[in-house]
């Protein structure tokens, strides 16, 4: 898949932009807070229906506008598509395909995007929420059906949640709250299919995991990752994330046990104490839980395994081509050897947009076209075949 043209109107800092791109790898340049990440968020949007800066929209529409509007162009091969979303300030969004109408949560079925940013850090050294996004969000780019049953899931969650609340205000305790139960069959019937989801998402990326984290730190040492759930007596949310049993096969018996079980205990506290959104992805290298144990270099390589990892699963099962490959602002933060390591393994994607205030941080072979961002005006774009003096 391949990203040709990309156009935006009133978002984040450009009142205009068109820019036009092509295979192989293109480098936005230009120091910080120019643009230059604006445009990778905006390309990524489609494939991920949100910005790994923020987690709302509103940001992303320019001040003073109340929408902002992404149009990109796509090519999967000789087949063309166009995408557009209007990024409503208030309200929902809007999409179009082709110029028809869709809704935007059929956005991800034509745009497949792997984003690395100094963000992803948070995957490994922040809470189990943003290890739970990263896995959700590539769940949603192989099988765009569950971004559906994910949004079922917290409708049912709020609105069990609420009765909760309210139960707890009116002091209801035990058996009396009998409506729980229709709640209770709805949340494991949305939570079981996730979480059988997440864990056969761990199961995939194991092998390309650790060969992406040999191939980047130049040394095997065993990263292992796997799922804490609640529902089978984890709770990281609590910080209790030393059981990861991911074992037993029935996992909506696991869940209805556990809601069964803790059922005082939420109705004391008014919330749901188990499911999907309890649960947290463990990472492990050399043995050793990587939040807490791991040296910078080695979080480093972790995160930046896992989008390679995500990005090989794209590859393999994808009928659209390679995904697009996003690089923001990471090779700053990458020693010598690392930068080159990572600029073999990405070399043969169909397309690399990379991000960077200094042109030579990013090595040679990505530089063949640079464009540079001053201001959120894109201008001076040229390829390694120019001369000099045509700058």
């Amino acid at each position: 898949m391949i990203v040709e043209h990309l156009n935006l109107v009133d978002f984040r800092n450009y009142p205009v932009a068109d820019v036009a791109l092509g295979a192989g790898p293109t480098v936005f340049v230009g120091r910080n807070g120019q643009g230059k990440t604006n445009l990778a968020e905006a390309i990524a949007y489609f494939a991920t229906l949100g910005s790994h800066r923020v987690s709302a929209d509103a940001p992303l529409v320019r001040e003073g506008a109340e929408h902002a509007i992404v149009r990109e162009r796509l090519a999967h091969g000789t087949r063309h598509v166009q995408l557009e979303i209007q990024i409503n300030r208030q309200g929902a969004n809007l999409a179009r395909v082709n110029g028809a109408k869709i809704r935007s949560a059929e956005l991800p079925r034509y745009a497949q995007v792997v984003l690395f940013a100094p963000e992803d850090l948070q995957i490994v050294r922040g809470d189990p929420s943003a290890r739970r996004r990263f896995a959700d969000s590539l769940l949603v780019q192989r099988f765009p059906r569950l971004a559906g049953v994910m949004a079922d899931y917290d409708r049912v969650l709020k609105q069990r949640n609420a009765l909760l609340k309210s139960a707890r205000a009116r002091g209801i305790r035990g058996d009396a709250l009998s409506t729980l139960d229709v709640w209770d069959d709805k949340l494991v019937g949305f939570g079981s299919e996730i979480i059988d989801a997440r864990l056969r998402l761990a199961d995939d990326l194991a092998a390309p995991l650790a060969s992406a984290y040999e191939s980047i730190a130049g040394a095997d040492h065993a990263p292992q990752l796997a799922w804490a759930l609640s529902v089978r007596g984890a709770d990281p949310e609590e910080g209790a994330d030393d059981n990861a049993d991911a074992a037993a096969s029935d996992t909506a018996a696991a869940f209805r046990a556990a809601l069964g079980a803790k059922r005082s205990t939420e109705l004391e506290r008014g919330m749901t104490l188990t499911g999907p959104h309890r649960d947290d992805l463990l990472l492990r290298v050399r043995g050793l839980p990587v939040k807490g144990y791991a040296s910078h270099g080695e979080s480093w390589s972790v995160a930046l395994a896992l989008r390679l990892a995500s990005a090989e699963l794209l590859r393999a099962d994808s009928m659209l081509g390679d995904p697009v490959l996003i690089l923001d602002d990471v090779f700053a933060e990458l020693d010598a050897d690392r930068r080159g390591r990572l600029a073999r393994l990405v070399a043969d994607y169909e397309q690399v947009i990379v991000t960077a205030a200094v042109e030579e941080d990013v090595p040679g072979p990505l530089r063949a076209r640079v464009v540079r961002v001053e201001a959120g005006t894109i201008s001076d774009e040229r390829t390694e075949r120019e001369e000099p003096g045509d700058v």
